[in-house]
């Protein structure tokens, strides 16, 4: 009991802010500071977008930033992550919200704070790594697609329609917009998100997100706008914690949600900090001391009225380019936008909606990665398909059921892709005299069959197949050392062929099985099969001697022609042709 609790207790101290974190802040703080302020300059408008977007306002938007940012800067397991609300969380809450309301995405929040702590100890973070890259490349493109259609009804100046579907709220938002058009809306929108994109182009290094944004918001003013409807008021700073949107009965309800935004939580956020550790170099992040951060995050943003929490990969990329080099940038991106919230709410609250919506436009097309892309599609037709698959489902559907999809679909084209490794050839069994010895055992009536590769569900029935259809033979060898790997279905599928052959008269003798595979024929009563006399074969030669003694004894053969042929060889097990190879 002691060695456990002390087992657990240097797990949890693993997942805590060490000295080393320390001692990387003080290295150069004036770096930190400046890459800092970049990042919160860039991370505003976009908290603001978000939170709107979000469907809870632009005030939960930047209370995640602040406290999910600050926290998953402290504890998380990157030097250079910056966290906050994303796009592709963005896409999974709105649903939530329109089913549960805001204090359902907060309590879904909070489960998913809990969770994500629960895989950190269990030390889950290892296995995010095994999601294929079309999944990853197909749901972000899902999402950029899906963000900007979100932007639509505010890009257009109209009040966003009801529905759950963005396509739908998107075909309602423009019938909407052509019978009362709001060019205003349309003209800031589209400004901003010009100068977005075409200025990160000219000049990648200097944050035009936020220049747009307050240009957009001076022209409003100034030209008293009216049709550019504002963000509206905002608290000045930020709420007292609360627990008083919980409601305990509702916890099974949203089990499923939370789930899905604790995967959406923990891939997102590992892909950033991985994406980080690329772009550096002597960095490498912790994915389970990231998903405990992650973790504490989420379970404080809620308390303050803040949304669920990612690690964010486009203020992330902003934070290394500009230079940061411990988790102090990250902090002090939190702590300038935790002032802006206490002392430039009033101002804050003028940016029209249109000026945020060209924001998150421009953003979703810097998401996506024509590059990227393009050679996922010329890999493979496979990749293809799971990248296609993948961004229709999250269009359509949503994200959790398109990582869903595009997982079980990588997972059966990797098995049919396996599967079509597995080869089932018959074999010369000649000792390298011109095949004298094949022409021999052939008249004899054996034949020796080699499988290689692996021999399990999805390769299995090839095999019995082909096993069945032989004929004209006396004695089947099955030569299995090069059997990479066997499943119950495989081992039944060899019990059902040397079934089917031994009601036919013929005799099946394995060679060369591996120790490994010894239980799995035990377990479905197929290893009794493979050996009749009750000897195991380790090589060819002595499943061929097995053979002829059957012969001999069948009266197939002559008296002694077991032992002749062995004289004849003065040691068959000599010749390398003979021995059973290992599986590469």
């Amino acid at each position: 009991m002691t060695s456990l609790i002390s087992r657990a207790g240097a797990r949890f101290g693993a997942l805590l802010p060490a000295r080393a974190d320390l001692t990387d802040m003080r290295r150069d703080p004036r770096r930190d500071l400046l890459a800092g302020l970049t990042v919160a300059i860039v991370a505003l408008p976009l908290a603001l977008g978000f939170g709107v977007s979000s469907g809870l306002g632009a005030e939960a938007g930047l209370a995640t930033a602040v406290v999910a940012g600050a926290l998953a800067a402290l504890f998380g397991g990157s030097n250079l992550q910056v966290s906050g609300p994303t796009g592709a969380m963005t896409v999974v809450l709105v649903p939530i919200v329109g089913a549960y309301g805001p204090t359902g995405v907060l309590t879904v929040g909070l489960m998913a704070g809990v969770m994500l702590v629960a895989l950190a100890a269990l030390r889950a973070g290892k296995y995010m790594q095994y999601v294929p890259a079309p999944v990853v490349e197909g749901f972000t493109l899902g999402i950029a697609c899906v963000i900007g259609l979100q932007q639509v009804p505010s890009a257009l100046g109209v009040p966003k329609p009801e529905g759950d579907r963005v396509l739908v709220v998107t075909w309602r938002a423009v019938e909407e917009f052509a019978r009362h058009p709001n060019w205003t809306a349309v003209g800031l929108a589209a400004s901003v998100a010009a100068v977005m994109l075409v200025g990160a182009r000219l000049r990648p290094t200097v944050p035009f997100s936020i220049l747009a944004v307050i240009a957009a918001t001076v022209v409003a003013q100034l030209a008293g706008l009216d049709a550019a409807e504002p963000i509206g008021d905002l608290p000045l700073g930020l709420p007292a914690p609360s627990l008083g949107f919980l409601e305990l009965g509702s916890l099974g309800t949203l089990l499923a949600p939370a789930v899905a935004v604790t995967a959406l939580a923990a891939l997102e956020s590992l892909l950033s900090a991985s994406v980080a550790d690329g772009m550096t170099v002597g960095q490498q992040h912790d994915p389970d001391r990231e998903l405990f951060g992650q973790g504490l995050a989420n379970i404080a943003a809620p308390l303050f009225g803040g949304v669920p929490a990612t690690g964010a990969i486009a203020r992330t990329a902003v934070n290394v380019r500009t230079g940061a080099g411990s988790r102090l940038a990250a902090l002090v991106h939190a702590a300038i936008l935790a002032v802006i919230v206490f002392a430039a709410a009033p101002l804050v609250s003028k940016i029209p909606l249109a000026a945020l919506a060209g924001v998150l436009l421009a953003t979703a097309v810097r998401m996506v990665e024509v590059g990227s892309l393009r050679a996922m599609a010329r890999a493979t037709r496979a990749d293809a398909l799971i990248l296609v698959l993948t961004a229709i489902a999250t269009l359509a559907l949503d994200l959790v059921y398109a990582v869903i999809i595009g997982l079980a679909v990588a997972g059966v084209l990797a098995l049919r892709a396996v599967a079509r490794q597995a080869r089932f050839d018959q074999v010369p069994l000649d000792r390298g005299d011109h095949s004298v010895e094949e022409h021999a055992l052939l008249a004899e009536h054996i034949v020796a069959y080699r499988i290689d590769g692996p021999l399990f569900f999805a390769a299995a029935h090839r095999f019995l197949l082909e096993l069945t259809e032989v004929a004209d033979v006396r004695v089947v060898i099955l030569r299995m050392s090069r059997v990479s790997t066997m499943d119950a279905t495989g081992a039944l599928v060899v019990k059902d062929a040397v079934e089917k052959l031994t009601r036919r008269g013929i005799l099946v003798l394995a060679s060369g099985v591996r120790p490994g595979q010894h239980q799995v024929l035990d377990s479905v009563g197929a290893l009794d099969l493979l050996r009749p006399d009750g000897m195991d074969y380790a090589t060819t030669p002595e499943a061929i001697r097995g053979a002829r003694d059957h012969l001999e004894r069948a009266g197939v053969l002559p008296a002694g022609a077991a032992r002749q042929e062995q004289q004849a060889v003065p040691n068959p097990a000599d010749s390398p042709e003979f021995h059973e190879e290992p599986a590469p």
